[in-house]
């Protein structure tokens, strides 16, 4: 899957990272490239635990998890 990122520079130095479709995955780095690294790390914590907390939920209501097509809106 791809996700959009901001990579914003720092005064101090460095870059500051969020993903766009994923707002609790933040993350900074010294350069593009170690920011761009770390963000993919905090997307993949991300998504790790909204997996784990949809189980849960899942588990205790006995929901089925399906997977929709959206069609793009012009």
């Amino acid at each position: 899957m791809e996700y959009t990122v901001v990579l914003e520079p720092q005064e101090e130095g460095g870059y500051f990272v969020q993903c766009v479709e994923l707002p609790g995955a933040i993350s900074q780095g010294d350069s593009k490239e170690e920011a761009l690294t770390n963000i993919k790390e905090a997307i993949e914590l991300v998504l790790e635990v909204q997996r784990e907390e949809l189980h849960k939920k899942t588990n205790i209501f006995h929901s089925e998890i399906v997977k929709v097509d959206v069609a793009n809106v012009s």
